[in-house]
C-alpha cells in the first residue's frame, strides 16, 4: 500500500512537472480546438461533443493517419502522442444539522486521470482511473473498447466497463456535486443498479432520429474476481433495453427496461435467486440556453432480503435537472438545479433531496462553484463551494 502512495504521488508530481506537454484535456489538445467546441461548460456534452465521443473520438473532416506514427507497417496502429488529461476537483463543505455543524476541508474531492482516442479506423478507447476520490484509490471505472460504424451504418459496439444509465444521463457529465440517485440504488443483498457494470453495448442509430440501444451485463457491478478468475459472481446475465426519439430540435423522449437474475447471498450462508425488473421513460426539453432532464424509474426486487422481507419489494425513483446557460457555450456562468426522489417499501431507502448549483467560467477548463443541498428526509443542509478543473 505505501509502494503504491508512493506511485501515485510520483504520477501526480510528474504530471505537474510537464506542464507545457498536458496544458488542456486531450482531445482539444490533439484536434488543437477549444473546450467550448464539445462542452457548455466543462464537463456537459454538447450535441456536437455528443457526436463526436459516438464517433470514435475522432474527427471526420481531419486525416487519422497523421495521428500515428509511421513504422512502415500498415498493420500497426500506433499512437504519435498518447492521449491524456486530468481532473482535479477541490471543495470546502459546510453542513448544519441536528448532531454536528462544521467546515469540512475537502481537496482534493477528486483526481481523476483520463486517456482515449482513435486507435485505427472505427476503432477507439477510453478509460479512466481514480487516482483519488473522497480520499481513496478507487481505480478504473469506465474502460472500454467501442468499435463504430460497423457495416456502414451508425452501429457501435462497445466492450468493457460502462454505466449502464450510461444511454440515459451520463453520471459522469454532471455539473452538481449532488448524484442521480437512483441509478446508484441497490436493494438488500443485491448488487444490480443503473451504476457500473460489466459487459456489452450496442447502440444504434437512425436517420428518423431513433436510437436504439441494448446492453447484456454481468449484473454484479465491478466486483473484483473470484479465486478461479471470474468476474460474474453467478450463472445469469442482466439485459437492459432503451429506445428514445428525437422530435424537433428541442424534444426527446425515451423509456427503457432492464431485466435481470443475481443469486444473493445472506450472512447465514443462504443463497437465494433475486429476480429484478426496472423500467422507465425519460425526456429532454430545451434548446442550448435552457434544458430540463427528466427520469423516472421503477424496481422490483424478488428476494433481495431474507427472511420476514422476502416478498416482493417495490422501489421507485425520479430525477428532474434544470440547466440554465444564459448565453449557450458562451457563457461565463450557469445554474442547475437537481431534485432526486426515491420511495421503497423499505423505509431506509427513501431519499428526497434538491440542490441548488451554480458555477462561473473563469477558464474555458476551470470553474467556481457553489451548492447548497437540502436533505428533506433527514433534515439538514449542507453548503459546498470548490474549483473544479480539468487540464
Amino acid at each position: 500500500m505505501k509502494k503504491l502512495k508512493i506511485l501515485i504521488m510520483f504520477f501526480i508530481v510528474s504530471v505537474f512537472m510537464f506542464n507545457d506537454l498536458f496544458a488542456i484535456p486531450a482531445f482539444a489538445r490533439k484536434y488543437k480546438m477549444s473546450c467550448q467546441t464539445c462542452h457548455s461548460p466543462t464537463p456537459r456534452l454538447k450535441a456536437f461533443g455528443d457526436e463526436f465521443a459516438g464517433n470514435g473520438f475522432k474527427m471526420p473532416e481531419m486525416v487519422s493517419t497523421r495521428y500515428f506514427v509511421d513504422t512502415g507497417d500498415e498493420e500497426l496502429s500506433l499512437i504519435r502522442d498518447f492521449p491524456i488529461a486530468v481532473r482535479l476537483d477541490m471543495h470546502a463543505l459546510v453542513k448544519t444539522n441536528d448532531e454536528k455543524n462544521g467546515v469540512d476541508f475537502q481537496a482534493p474531492y477528486l483526481v481523476k486521470l483520463l486517456s482515449g482516442g482513435e486507435l485505427a479506423d472505427n476503432l477507439a478507447y477510453y478509460f479512466y482511473f481514480y487516482m483519488d476520490e473522497r480520499g481513496e484509490v478507487v481505480g478504473v471505472e469506465d474502460a472500454y473498447i467501442m468499435f463504430n460504424n460497423l457495416f456502414g451504418h451508425d452501429l457501435d459496439l462497445y466492450l468493457g466497463q460502462f454505466q449502464v444509465s450510461d444511454p440515459l444521463f451520463k453520471r459522469e457529465l454532471r455539473l452538481t456535486l449532488e448524484d442521480y440517485q437512483i441509478y446508484k440504488t441497490s436493494i438488500g443483498n443485491a448488487t444490480s443498479n443503473l451504476a457500473y457494470d460489466r459487459g456489452v453495448m450496442i447502440t444504434l442509430g437512425l436517420e428518423t432520429g431513433t436510437d436504439i440501444i441494448f446492453e447484456i451485463l454481468n449484473g454484479n457491478g465491478l466486483a473484483e474476481a473470484d479465486v478461479k478468475k471470474n468476474f460474474d459472481d453467478d450463472s445469469y446475465k442482466n439485459l437492459f433495453g432503451r429506445i428514445s426519439q428525437n422530435i424537433g430540435d428541442y424534444f426527446r423522449i425515451g423509456a427503457f427496461g432492464y431485466l435481470g437474475k443475481e443469486e444473493v447471498e445472506f450472512n447465514s450462508g443462504i443463497t437465494t435467486d433475486d429476480k429484478i425488473t426496472m423500467w422507465g421513460p425519460d425526456l429532454t426539453l430545451g434548446n442550448d440556453k435552457l434544458e430540463l432532464n427528466l427520469q423516472y424509474v421503477w424496481r422490483k426486487d424478488s428476494k433481495a432480503f431474507y427472511g420476514i422481507m422476502n416478498d416482493d419489494i417495490e422501489t421507485k425513483g425520479a430525477i428532474a435537472e434544470l440547466i440554465f446557460t444564459p448565453k449557450g457555450d458562451e457563457s461565463k456562468w450557469y445554474m442547475v438545479g437537481l431534485f432526486n426522489w426515491i420511495d421503497s417499501d423499505i423505509e431506509a431507502y427513501k431519499y428526497q433531496t434538491a440542490a441548488y448549483h451554480v458555477g462561473y467560467m473563469f477558464r474555458r477548463n476551470m470553474r467556481m462553484v457553489a451548492e447548497i443541498k437540502h436533505d428533506f428526509e433527514k433534515k439538514y443542509n449542507t453548503l459546498s463551494v470548490g474549483i473544479v478543473s480539468a487540464f
